[in-house]
């Protein structure tokens, strides 16, 4: 009994907070749920990132919802990165059911169903508001190191960035970068050479090959007009609550690459659009990545460790970033270590490595005198973690065992009914319909070697008229400058000479026989 005592008093001390919250769950001590020992989460240090962990089936998407449930209930936006396709249902109020009921019963509370405002978003052809971005929005740095170029190749592309600069071409879209790596190897070599310094056509080459790839995992869809505000990520809705958009990426299991590329790019632009918070009541923004694991496997060095140093500063303008994945092991160990919130679901031990592996995770959490970490993370049923969090001075809370309360929206997916009409009263889903394509790198490019190609074609339509006329006149200097032509001449004037001179009296052997008869 002491130690049960000790126990209920350690989850009040330490998870019940003077600022505003919210309640996630029930405390659980040798199997059984204590009464008083309600566990709060403080809105305060929901901007310290967080982790919800968990083997399939244990409830890590019930524990996303009812989080993102309680943070638009505080005012405060929500984005849903939705991979499995299983989070559309917050627009719609859920239903009790004997499950439900029992929990209830167990750890208290009234259960009350709500719909939550939501904007469905999408990265490619589903319905939902599309998500867009420039190349240019991208920058040199960034887009070089998603593609995962040397420095060599690097330099290229920040070369090509300040010529389009240079000569005020925009760089919208995937085809305008293209265009201008074809350029600069090509056609407009010597210009570049001449202007900004050799390139070697071999990088080029590897740079379009590296664009390609990324373009067959759909990025054409991504790259783009009109460019999505971050401001319409962070919308509240009339009733007070803060939106939460749920972005459907349910097909981007098989396009790793763009799904980094997207995540990634929305955390820039997020740090660097938004001013310095500091230390608030409760973030600005909430961002919950599923399937967390997509956005690391396919990662290369230099993409994680701007992940890493967008996570570790993102947090003082008001943003946190929440990830969602099967094992903690999934999130590389240096941003594990940023993140402040951590829900772990049960994990499966069917063999060596998955022993070890428990081992290892229950080594990321605090040690407690109450429980056998590694033996009870195997132990937990659905809709039961090991939570510990931030307290409001930011420091780590203990590890307890919890029984989570259950969403109040629909615990399922919306109908296709559903989705059109909540596409249909959307408002942004208007502002970001239809595609722009204005006149960009591309189209400069392609005008200006048309051009060129028109006044090659001009000046070759006039050199057979100008070597025609030479070649008339070198074969009448031919017939002039003949041996026989030469002849008739020489002839000719002899012929003349003589007939003057014989008019003259002077000519021939008969006039010096004229001439001698005077003496």
């Amino acid at each position: 009994m002491a130690n049960k005592d000790a126990f209920v008093q350690l989850v009040k001390d330490n998870y019940t907070f003077k600022g505003e919250s919210f309640r996630i769950g029930t405390a659980v001590l040798d199997g059984e749920v204590l009464a008083g020992t309600d566990v709060f989460l403080p809105l305060k240090t929901m901007n310290r990132h967080g982790l919800i962990a968990g083997a399939t089936g244990t409830g890590k998407t019930k524990t996303l919802q009812l989080i993102a449930e309680a943070l638009s209930d505080a005012s405060v936006p929500v984005l849903l990165m939705d991979i499995k396709g299983d989070l559309s249902g917050i627009a719609a109020a859920g239903t009790e059911n004997n499950n439900i009921k029992e929990r209830l019963e167990k750890i208290g509370g009234e259960y009350k169903p709500a719909a939550f405002p939501v904007e469905l978003m999408s990265l490619s052809d589903e319905k939902g508001v599309r998500l867009r971005a420039t190349v240019s929005e991208f920058g040199p740095i960034l887009l070089s190191k998603i593609l995962d170029l040397n420095n060599t190749q690097e330099g290229i592309v920040s070369l090509i960035f300040k010529y389009c600069d240079d000569n005020k071409m925009p760089l919208l879209d995937l085809k305008d970068f293209v265009k201008v790596i074809q350029y600069v190897s090509n056609e407009g070599k010597k210009e570049i050479e001449q202007a900004y310094g050799k390139i070697a056509t071999t990088s080029t080459g590897t740079i379009l090959r590296k664009v390609i790839e990324l373009q067959q995992q759909g990025a054409d869809h991504f790259f783009g007009e009109p460019s999505f505000e971050i401001d319409d990520l962070m919308r509240i809705a009339d009733d007070g609550r803060g939106i939460i958009n749920v972005l459907r990426v349910t097909d981007m299991q098989n396009r790793p690459k763009l799904f980094s590329t997207f995540m990634l790019q929305m955390l820039a632009e997020l740090y660097a659009t938004l001013p310095e918070a500091g230390d608030m009541d409760k973030p600005k923004l909430v961002l919950f990545i599923d399937e967390a694991h997509l956005v690391f496997q396919e990662a290369t060095d230099a993409l994680l460790q701007q992940i890493e140093t967008i996570i570790k500063l993102i947090r003082s303008k008001g943003v946190g970033i929440f990830f969602c994945t099967q094992n903690p092991q999934d999130v590389p160990a240096a941003i594990l270590s940023q993140l402040g919130l951590k829900v772990q679901h049960a994990l499966r031990a069917f063999t060596a490595a998955d022993r070890k592996t428990i081992k290892q995770a229950a080594e990321n959490y605090p040690e407690t005198d109450f429980y056998k970490t590694d033996e009870l993370l195997t132990q937990l049923g659905i809709g039961e973690a090991l939570v510990t969090a931030l307290n409001e001075k930011g420091i780590p809370t203990p590890l307890v065992h919890t029984m989570l309360v259950p969403p109040r929206s629909r615990m399922d997916v919306l109908t296709d009914a559903e989705i059109d009409n909540l596409v249909d009263r959307s408002k942004l889903v208007k502002k970001y319909a239809n595609d722009e394509d204005r006149e960009s790198a591309c189209e400069i490019l392609t005008a200006k070697l048309e051009e060129a190609a028109q006044r090659s074609e001009q000046q070759a339509a006039e050199k057979p008229t100008r070597a025609s006329k030479k070649e008339e006149k070198s074969t009448l200097e031919k017939v002039l400058e003949s041996s026989v032509t030469k002849q008739i001449g020489r002839t000719a004037a002899n012929v003349i000479t003589r007939s003057l001179l014989g008019a003259l009296g002077l000519g021939g052997k008969s006039s010096s026989k004229k001439s001698s008869s005077w003496f």
